[in-house]
């Protein structure tokens, strides 16, 4: 079954992701490439990676010995906030494109903010610059809130095409959903089954039961029915790779979405890097 699409500024983005960040126990690029080929293998065609992640070069190594035609795969990297000026943006994008192999990547994102030490306007100039000379085809921004999102549209020169941040039944980003879905944007949601946290909860297990389907591939399917949400669940293992991937023969009713959206805590953020983490409201 072709995975279902979402568009935007051109961008056609595969509404299933597979990330790369801490995908289990692999201590070497040729395991970590080991994992992303298995991915590819089962379908996924969103494949998210970062600089940050030490996974670009092991991810590039599986897209090439796929044998999958560039043009099939998504491929997203970001540049991390550490290096926001504009002579440093395009000293890592060079840097990633080395580590990937690649000519260009499809989706280049700003990891996390930095507007304390940097000028919006100025990472915006040169993740725009990125996208004219050729090094990307789409741009957009990670873990920016809602004030930050309307900033970086403003500022930047290029149309921004997706917003990533942590999302999943446990954090409530029902406000910023909302703001981005009126811009006509996609969230990419990370972390999206609460980093293992979800597995043994008892209403998503109860829900799971009655589908015959497990808890992963419930959570999973409840991002995917939420019309702007592209989740991108990780895993090291093969079966867990595959069941993360079969979400598309079974559909949750009104009543187990509803239920699963009332599971949002007040303290279910679970990604705090220092100093990077912004508020949502």
């Amino acid at each position: 079954m072709p995975i279902p699409t979402f568009s935007s500024h051109g961008a056609v983005i595969p509404r299933l992701g597979f990330g790369t960040s801490r995908i289990g126990d692999t201590s070497s690029m040729d395991a970590y490439a080991e994992v992303v080929a298995n991915a590819l293998k089962i379908g996924y065609r969103h494949i998210d990676t970062a600089w940050k992640y030490f996974t670009e070069k092991a991810t590039g190594d599986a897209m090439r010995a796929s044998g999958i035609p560039r043009n099939e795969i998504f491929l997203v990297t970001k540049v991390s906030h550490e290096y926001l000026r504009a002579d440093d943006f395009a000293r890592m994008v060079d840097e990633s494109l080395s580590n990937l192999k690649l000519d260009y990547v499809d989706l280049l994102m700003v990891h996390w903010p930095s507007p304390e030490k940097v000028p919006l306007a100025e990472t915006m100039n040169a993740l725009a610059k990125a996208k004219r000379d050729g090094k990307t085809r789409h741009v957009g921004v990670a873990n920016f809130n809602i004030a930050m999102l309307e900033d970086a549209i403003r500022l930047c020169p290029e149309p921004i095409d997706s917003l990533q941040v942590e999302y999943h039944p446990y954090l409530d980003q029902s406000k910023l959903l909302a703001a981005v879905r009126r811009l006509n944007l996609p969230v990419t949601a990370y972390c999206p089954l609460g980093r293992g946290q979800l597995i043994n909860d008892p209403v998503v297990a109860e829900i799971a039961r009655a589908k015959g389907k497990s808890v992963a591939q419930v959570v999973l399917r409840w991002h995917l029915q939420q019309p702007n949400v592209i989740p991108i669940p990780r895993s090291s293992n093969p079966t867990r790779q595959a069941e993360n991937f079969n979400i598309f023969d079974f559909t949750l009713s009104d009543d187990d979405m509803r239920r699963i959206h009332a599971l949002a805590r007040a303290d279910g953020r679970i990604a705090h890097p220092a100093g990077r983490s912004p508020d949502w409201d």
